[in-house]
């Protein structure tokens, strides 16, 4: 029997980065459950319940990705989230990422020997 694979929720509403992610996350090992909207990525989260969420900070709205975050943190969410921001959006992280309910903030695009380190360390 072979063990299950770690599901990734990634909610980004640029449809190119989110087939970038697909094939580094799937040929990877892991399953990457995409959502192209704070709405939709809520909507994917209750039927999936991710190992792991990835979240574009700016996506349909300004504040959306942090929206989001505070969405899943009124809904107990225990699971690591790391927030994507290219570099004027990282800017506006003025607060401790941690004060949002961040694991931590990833920079645009994001390097992918970065991020398989990064989920290895978090998805034993």
């Amino acid at each position: 029997m072979s063990k299950r694979k770690p599901v990734i929720l990634y909610v980004e509403d640029d449809q190119d980065f989110l087939d970038g992610m697909k094939l580094v996350l799937e040929g990877s090992g892991y399953e990457m459950v995409p959502a192209l909207s704070a709405e939709e990525g809520l909507r994917k989260y209750k039927q999936r319940t991710p190992d792991l969420i990835i979240v574009d900070l700016m996506m349909e709205e300004v504040d959306a990705g942090t929206s989001f975050v505070k969405e899943l943190k009124a809904l107990g969410n225990t699971k690591p989230i790391y927030m994507v921001s290219s570099v004027g959006d990282a800017l506006t992280l003025s607060a401790d990422y941690r004060e949002l309910g961040l694991a931590g903030v990833l920079q645009k695009p994001v390097d992918p020997p970065t991020l398989l380190g990064l989920l290895k360390s978090k998805l034993k």
